[in-house]
């Protein structure tokens, strides 16, 4: 009897990290579908006639109705489970990603990208959701920088592969394809996902002590708790402004590079991609390494309040030399110094999602993340209208890339005010 308990508990140790390869695959697709158009947009310009502000509006409407996916999807997350809601998510955005390839004018592409932002609105919370049911809290910044570092492949495979089939096929096959890839992903998960049990959480969960679920104890069964318990607490405040300052930056990256390199660079479509994968490539390295230093420091002993914010104040410090980008005329030291920046905005990013479980109980974690998620598209609708005004009237980056350089210290340190302790939350219900 007691060999078949070991059994399982080795099996669900290992599916666990099945669980966390399905995250990340599903995170790859959902930042290829998310950046085909900043790839695409030097062509689609030449196509269309946008200007430079009506392309920030497009990237703005993803950006707004993003930020009402996640903030719905928070609340869907905790209410249907992980298993349902992903795949809801999938089928939306995968779809939205195909419908790219039916419209031609600036209108048409605004409706189809606020299509997609709400389907790619449920990836995150149901990731982090999905990570707090299967892995222990020493566990789960290196499980989130593993899923998170998805967006990183996503974005080396997309400007490798991307640019390349649109000049083969035209862009319209571009969306159709890569959207459909979505939907292979829907039927494996479908096929090999279960919510975690009694029979599939092994000891690596019991035997460390969740302090937010303690905190929780009293109320564990009494559900999600709503958006108003959420909002009073500066546990929330604090996830909430963390992404607001910074998720902003990671969009200027992911969606103005290409448009970068073309304009500041004088890169055209045959030759932008190998510096993007290059960038990408660093920035993998980021999110592993960000949520391994945290994860790290824990199993040496260090409290999560100490563990995470070392991990998170390494990284906002690594940004800073993007500050200096556009002084730089050699391109391969400016990719090099754009690289650090987004590894260690990922870095970053991955400890950041951590917090939420480290704050809120498991049955919280989604809505909280939404909410969150949903303050930083916000912020990026901000920063995209700011984005495209500078660019407009300046033609000049410098002043974007100082913004970014300094947004994650600012962030930190208003984190830092809000839960100097990283004390879990206390809900009411």
């Amino acid at each position: 009897m007691q060999t078949a308990v070991v059994g399982v508990a080795r099996t669900a140790s290992r599916y666990r990290w099945i669980v966390c390869a399905l995250l990340f695959f599903a995170t790859v697709i959902n930042y290829m579908d998310r950046q085909i158009l900043g790839l695409l947009a030097p062509l689609l310009q030449h196509d269309i006639g946008w200007t430079q502000i009506q392309y920030g509006r497009i990237v703005i409407a993803f950006s707004a109705f993003y930020a009402v996916g996640l903030l719905c999807f928070g609340r869907i997350v905790d209410w249907l489970g992980t298993r349902l809601s992903y795949a809801l998510a999938m089928f939306v955005w995968s779809l939205a990603a195909m419908l790219h390839a039916a419209v031609g004018s600036v209108m048409g592409f605004a409706m189809v990208r606020a299509l997609l932002g709400i389907g790619e609105g449920g990836n995150f919370p149901a990731a982090i959701k999905t990570t707090a049911e299967w892995f222990p809290r020493h566990e789960r910044a290196l499980a989130t920088g593993i899923f998170n570092s998805g967006a990183n492949i996503g974005a080396v495979f997309a400007p490798a592969i991307i640019p390349a089939l649109a000049v083969a096929m035209g862009w319209r096959a571009a969306f159709v394809i890569v959207g459909a890839i979505g939907l292979v992903w829907l039927v494996v998960w479908f096929f090999m996902y279960r919510q975690p049990d009694s029979r599939t959480h092994d000891d690596d969960l019991a035997h460390e002590k969740d302090e937010a679920e303690a905190a929780d104890a009293g109320h564990a069964k009494a559900g999600a708790p709503g958006f108003k318990v959420l909002i009073r607490k500066r546990e929330t405040w604090a996830f909430l402004i963390g992404k607001f300052l910074t998720d902003p930056v990671w969009w200027f990256y992911l969606f103005w590079l290409p448009k970068w390199l073309n304009e500041s660079r004088g890169m055209d479509m045959q030759h932008i991609g190998l510096p993007l994968v290059v960038i990408y490539a660093i920035t993998t390295v980021g999110s592993i390494g960000g949520g391994w230093i945290s994860s790290a420091l824990l199993s040496a002993g260090w409290s999560v309040n100490a563990a995470r914010k070392t991990a998170m104040l390494i990284c906002a410090c690594c940004v800073l030399p993007i500050a200096f980008v556009s002084q730089v005329h050699d391109l391969w030291l400016a990719v090099a110094i754009v690289g650090l920046a987004a590894a260690a905005h990922q870095g970053w990013s991955a400890n950041l999602f951590t917090t939420a479980s480290d704050l809120f109980p498991r049955r919280a974690v989604g809505a909280v993340v939404g909410i969150g998620g949903m303050a930083g598209s916000i912020g990026g609708v901000l920063f995209s209208e700011v984005i495209g005004q500078v660019l407009q009237r300046t033609g000049q980056y410098w002043a974007l890339f100082a913004i970014g350089a300094l947004a994650y210290l600012v962030a930190f340190a208003v984190m830092h005010v809000l839960t100097p302790k990283m004390a879990p939350a206390r809900l009411d219900a």
